[in-house]
């Protein structure tokens, strides 16, 4: 596919994706319907025909929505099923067996049932949440006395007893009766699971309703409430819902649409789109701005504090990344609060997607942000916890799928050294991933996540930079040879890096000449660079340097002729494609003066280390921050984004702050990484001088105190680069100081990765080279589930449960020994007590 057709297609992905995700459209066609709430919508019978169900369309999404595998609800992205399957499976199998409908759907649902659910439960047996341990046994017993056969192995059995005793203890602590539960829901929003000892009474049932007619904003609940008091109230409810949602209800209802449309905004974002959707997104953060500001009272429940607080912290970092203003503590407050603090900290492991949406929102901190800070280093801390593999498998639901690797990869990379081309493919190949709300018995998600034309789209719009990008380094590599750069035969040859960093840093236009003019002025600074540093004599650098500032090179000779006519031939073509003419000529001259500023401090630095001179740190920094050419690669590109720059802008030593602290800073973080080479070739360096001046000082004081005059130097560079309402610069004139501020932290952060030979080679060819891959298994090509990480040893005396489980049911613990219906359990270690004399016991596998 060529060029214009691959574009032609593109631009008409973009039409039906709009017109599918954009278009006004009821924002419940974008959230993934629950089976278990569906389920038990599908229960109801028709009031005025008992032998029909009152919403045929929940019973027909049901017959429509199996999985080739038998199951129904969520998987993992390989289509695995999570332990979100073995509730919404049952509540399932139990509407068509009310009903008497769907026979083959019944067979397969059981068939899964009865070989998967042992392995399912064993693989998530340790991190068990909590409404999985309310859901799951009532599930079971309803199933039962439905007359379903569900033949549990004797390892379900096992693990379901415990998971009765676990019932239980949740049963005996609180108090169903309560309005509210501080920590968690409380347990009358699981009305349709509660053993019948603990079932409310209609008073309490209708006492918890709220204004809309539900009970807790849960379908199910609702569900069981209309059946228990044929209410009114409940009935509008559960009729609006299906009516907005015929194909399948959610897990809960209403939704939050404004959380919705962050999150599908920070998805096509996240997928590399932005470009195309710039408009649509704009229109949806406008929006939450607004009410952003003028947020309700706070909750007064942890539980619904958390949710609130992951809506806000993504929208301050959506919001502060599209240039609004905005108080770190929309979303810090949780910080004050000890009893949210405690919770998180308790329950980490379940609230993982919170904290890494936490985490990346307290990662764009500006200076003085302090509770930032503190925001980011609690929320790491819990996300290393959470994450650790002796704590969490990517097998088990506590994370969601896909989640753990790319929080690791944003705990390991900090956002300021990540590239965004190759950030879009990692979503792109990891779009499974979709880190919405926990519903009562099940996740719920967007569809776009999964939506075919959007990854589609995405993965073409990749493939198509890649093209172009993978031209333009050929005609790089033309150039550099062309010009003998390439084969000077000293130094570092760099074409290829060159081009790499600043065609995955940024999404310039397709059609940018920006992308060459700046590798080219990279490769040149280089060979440059590395004559002054290793190459040049003391006589063929003054030649040189006093070359440039007459700009005339007729008395060159050898490398110096090289480097000072392929300089000339670079800034006078680049100025001859200057969009305004009649501009042409101020902006070679200007075009030359940053280049001859630049000569002038490599001369400076190389005279500084043959005579042995030591300059103050404030005096190499004030030649250092241009000697590392930064605004060099920056300033002459910017004019072909902008015509309202001002002249000034471009004059040596009147530079715009945003311009003197990308050099500053560019200049240090190379520096905390090159100083060991440097010391050993004779240059100074910011970290070597701080340790001259500091003799009680040791390298590692001088490297943390370079760190923190960058990391100061970085959050007021951002803020002038995000900032819109304080700056009157183009947003593309500070966006691209920041993605070369990107370029250098990725070479430089944590090792000196420009001078590697072979550390960025499999990034630059899946950044140009190899398409991104993003398939999806299928869900008739099921992958079989993992056998536990290890092999649970046979239990030599098992006890056989009654096929239909008490609600009550207690272990005894007398004597020392376990017993369970006047047999002694093989356990060991009991590990709590379900109500009087109960042990809750740890199943042996």
């Amino acid at each position: 596919m060529n060029m214009k057709s691959s574009l032609s297609s593109i631009l008409s992905l973009v039409a039906e994706v709009k017109k599918g995700m954009f278009s006004n459209q009821d924002i419940y066609t974008l959230i993934t319907p629950s089976a278990y709430d569906t389920a038990w919508l599908a229960m109801i019978p028709d009031p005025t025909n008992s032998t029909q169900p009152m919403f045929n369309s929940c019973l027909d999404w049901i017959l429509n929505n199996q999985n080739e595998a038998g199951f129904w609800g969520e998987s993992h992205a390989e289509g695995r099923p999570t332990i979100d399957t073995l509730p919404a499976t049952l509540a399932c199998l139990v509407a068509l067996k009310t009903w008497n409908v769907g026979e083959g759907n019944i067979g397969k649902g059981l068939e899964f049932f009865q070989s998967k659910a042992e392995i399912i439960l064993k693989l998530a047996y340790h991190h068990l949440p909590r409404w999985f341990v309310i859901v799951f046994p009532a599930m079971v017993e309803l199933a039962q006395a439905t007359g379903l056969d569900l033949a549990l192995t004797q390892g379900s059995e096992i693990v379901l007893a415990d998971v009765l005793c676990k019932r239980q203890q949740l049963l005996d602590m609180e108090n169903v009766e309560a309005d509210s539960h501080q920590y968690y829901p409380p347990l009358i929003s699981y009305l349709e699971s509660l053993p019948s000892a603990y079932h409310a009474d209609q008073q309490k049932i209708l006492k918890n309703l709220g204004g809309d007619g539900s009970l807790f904003q849960s379908p199910s609940a609702t569900a069981s409430a209309y059946i228990a008091t044929g209410n009114l109230k409940c009935l509008n409810y559960l009729k609006s819902l299906v009516q907005r949602c015929p194909t399948g209800v959610p897990a809960v209802y209403p939704v939050d649409e404004e959380f919705t449309k962050l999150l599908m905004v920070d998805h096509v974002q996240r997928l590399g789109l932005s470009e195309h959707f710039n408009e649509e997104i704009e229109h949806i953060l406008k929006q939450v701005d607004g009410n952003f500001r003028y947020q309700d009272s706070q909750p007064t429940e942890t539980f619904l504090l958390v949710k609130k607080l992951s809506k806000a912290a993504l929208a301050f970092r959506l919001l502060r990344m599209q240039g609004y203003d905005l108080n770190p503590r929309c979303f810090c407050w949780f910080l004050q609060d000890i009893n949210m603090l405690d919770y998180m900290e308790q329950n980490c492991e379940h609230l993982t997607s919170v904290l890494y949406t936490v985490y990346r929102a307290a990662d764009i901190a500006f200076t003085g942000e302090y509770e930032l800070e503190e925001a980011r280093s609690f929320s790491k801390k819990l996300l290393e916890k959470a994450t650790s593999a002796v704590r969490i498998r990517d097998d088990n639901l506590v994370i969601f799928p896909g989640l753990q690797k790319v929080i690791k990869h944003e705990l390991t990379l900090p956002w300021i050294t990540r590239l965004d081309h190759l950030e879009h493919r990692m979503w792109i190949e990891e779009n499974k991933f979709s880190p919405l709300w926990l519903g009562k018995a099940s996740f719920y998600r967007l569809s776009c996540f999964n939506n075919e034309k959007l990854i589609q789209l995405a993965s073409e719009n990749y493939k198509f930079r890649q093209s172009i990008y993978a031209k333009e380094l050929e005609e790089l590599k033309r150039w550099s040879t062309e010009s003998g750069l390439a084969d000077m035969g000293f130094g570092r040859e760099k074409t290829t890096y060159c081009y790499f960093a600043i065609s995955a840093c940024c999404c310039l236009p397709h059609d940018s000449i920006i992308r060459l003019i700046v590798a080219k002025a990279a490769v040149l600074i280089t060979v440059a660079d590395d004559f002054y540093d290793m190459e040049g004599s003391i006589t063929e650098l003054e030649a040189l340097t006093e070359a440039v500032q007459r700009w005339d090179g007729k008395n060159l000779r050898g490398h110096s002729k090289t480097i000072f006519d392929t300089l000339d031939d670079l800034v006078t073509k680049t100025a001859a494609t200057y969009h305004l003419q009649q501009e042409q000529t101020k902006f070679l001259k200007e075009f030359r003066d940053i280049w001859r500023e630049t000569f002038l401090s490599w001369m400076t630095e190389r005279t500084w280390s043959d005579t042995g001179y030591l300059p103050s740190m404030e005096e190499y920094l004030e030649t250092g921050m241009v000697s590392i050419a930064a605004h060099t690669l920056v300033l002459p590109a910017s004019r072909f984004l902008s015509q309202k720059l001002p002249v000034e802008e471009f004059k040596p030593g009147k530079y715009r702050d945003i311009t003197k602290l990308l050099m500053a800073s560019t200049r240090l973080v190379n520096d905390t990484q090159s100083y060991q080479k440097e010391q050993a070739d004779g240059k100074m360096n910011m970290v070597t001088l701080h340790l001259n001046e500091n003799p009680e000082a040791d390298i590692d004081d001088s490297v943390a105190y370079v760190k923190h005059i960058l990391d100061e130097k970085t959050k007021e560079f951002l803020q002038i680069v995000l900032e819109d309402s304080s700056s009157d610069m183009p947003k593309s004139f500070r966006h691209l100081h920041l993605s070369c501020m990107k370029v250098f932290q990725m070479f430089f952060n944590s090792t000196n990765l420009y001078d590697s030979k072979e550390d960025l080679i499999d990034n630059i060819k899946k950044a140009i080279h190899i398409p991104p891959d993003y398939t999806q298994t299928p869900d008739h090509r099921v992958k079989p589930l993992p056998m536990p990480s290890s092999a649970p040893p046979e239990k030599k005396n098992v006890v056989k449960i009654a096929a239909r489980f008490d609600p009550n049911i207690k272990v005894k613990y007398r004597g020392g020994k376990a017993m369970f219906m006047g047999q002694q359990l093989l356990i060991k270690n009991p590990i709590s007590v379900c109500g009087s004399g109960a042990v809750c016991v740890p199943p042996r596998f």
